[in-house]
């Protein structure tokens, strides 16, 4: 019984020694985007009974008073579209990308930016810092082309949009503008 009480008594001085304190909000935060769009909500409505076809997920650095494009994103060098761990493109289907398929899975992308196209890079090394990138790996290469928009984007920002033949991916950050087209 003694050392019951003794037990009782400690638990609660571990429980608070043994919290991990909160780190400060990171100045890339993570974010996810779906394919369909809202595909978490409407699965929790019951409006969606089957997989999504695609989702993103990636860190939203800031211009933050930066030139993004030529300085702080370097062209013509590998860029791992957004800060942090590497960006993660995850396809539950099989999709293709103009001549090229891509296999159902989970892959890290990456880009070659200049500025009149992109080229952008679907590695299967999953998992990795943002800075860690193996050619050998690489699954496939689509270009495209940059459009230049009229507003900025401040915060780096990936999303999905409906086309009568599939979707695109939508890639926007300064003044900058990317798709991204697939179908499924």
């Amino acid at each position: 019984m003694k050392y019951l009480i003794i037990a009782f008594l400690t638990l609660p001085s571990l429980i608070v020694c043994g919290q991990q304190k909160p780190t400060d909000l990171d100045k890339s935060p993570m974010d996810v985007s779906y394919f369909p769009a809202n595909y978490p909500i409407l699965k929790m409505n019951g409006k969606m009974s089957t997989m999504p076809i695609a989702r993103v997920l990636y860190s939203r650095p800031q211009c933050a008073g930066r030139k993004i494009f030529g300085e702080t994103v370097v062209y013509n060098q590998v860029w791992r579209l957004g800060a942090n761990e590497a960006t993660e493109f995850e396809c539950f289907c099989n999709l293709k990308f103009g001549q090229k398929s891509i296999l159902k899975g989970r892959y890290s992308i990456f880009a070659i930016c200049n500025e009149k196209e992109w080229t952008i890079i679907f590695n299967s090394e999953k998992d990795i810092w943002g800075l860690s990138y193996n050619e050998k790996k690489d699954v496939a290469r689509i270009t495209v082309p940059v459009t230049t928009t009229t507003e900025i984007t401040e915060a780096f920002t990936m999303y999905f949009e409906n086309k009568s033949d599939g979707a695109q991916l939508i890639i926007m950050w300064d003044n900058a503008k990317v798709s991204i087209p697939f179908s499924f």
